[in-house]
């Protein structure tokens, strides 16, 4: 008797050896091809085709009306704050954003004569300190980016660093996993 369980249990330890030796163990998650960057020239049809689109239609108009010019003459002002992340010294306007906006928390300030959306993407610790902003509060900002929308009549300046009175009111806390 025992020699049958041991006949039997002899394949079976080696059908599972081999089961286990050729089996992979994926710990990684699968890696998805990144897509390839698009040539010039498939750029340019991409952006050709998306023209033709409703959105891409409004968008132009919006981009030659007077709205859009003034919002294009307000980012070339600060283009070159932006580029170099100098300090822009700007004035508190409003506390509150336009009707309707979906930006987050900010505030409105004007910086050599335009108003500007400045947008926070605050940490709760750093929350506080930026409610403590009131009208006429004199700031200094600094940033990477600059953006704008139709819907929006003012550029829209993502904020890296803020402070007031010397005293730093905010800065951005990089995300985690470098994105």
């Amino acid at each position: 008797m025992k020699k049958v369980i041991y006949a039997l249990m002899l394949p079976l330890a080696v059908a599972s050896g081999l089961v286990f030796a050729n089996h992979e163990i994926k710990n990684e998650p699968t890696k998805k091809p990144s897509p390839k960057p698009l040539s010039a020239a498939e750029r340019k049809a991409e952006m050709k085709k998306w023209e033709a689109t409703p959105a891409g239609i409004m968008y132009k108009k919006w981009e030659a009306s007077p709205a859009g010019k003034k919002v294009y003459a307000a980012e070339a002002k600060i283009r070159t704050h932006i580029k170099d992340y100098t300090n822009m010294e700007g004035v508190v306007t409003s506390l509150s954003l336009p009707p309707g906006s979906r930006l987050g928390f900010g505030v409105m300030v004007r910086i050599n004569g335009d108003d500007y959306i400045v947008k926070f993407e605050p940490e709760k610790s750093q929350l506080e300190q930026l409610q403590s902003l009131k009208v006429n509060d004199k700031i200094i900002i600094r940033s990477h980016n600059v953006s704008h929308a139709p819907k929006y009549s003012y550029p829209i300046i993502s904020c890296d660093y803020a402070e007031r009175d010397s005293k730093v009111i905010f800065k951005r806390v990089p995300r985690k996993g470098n994105c």
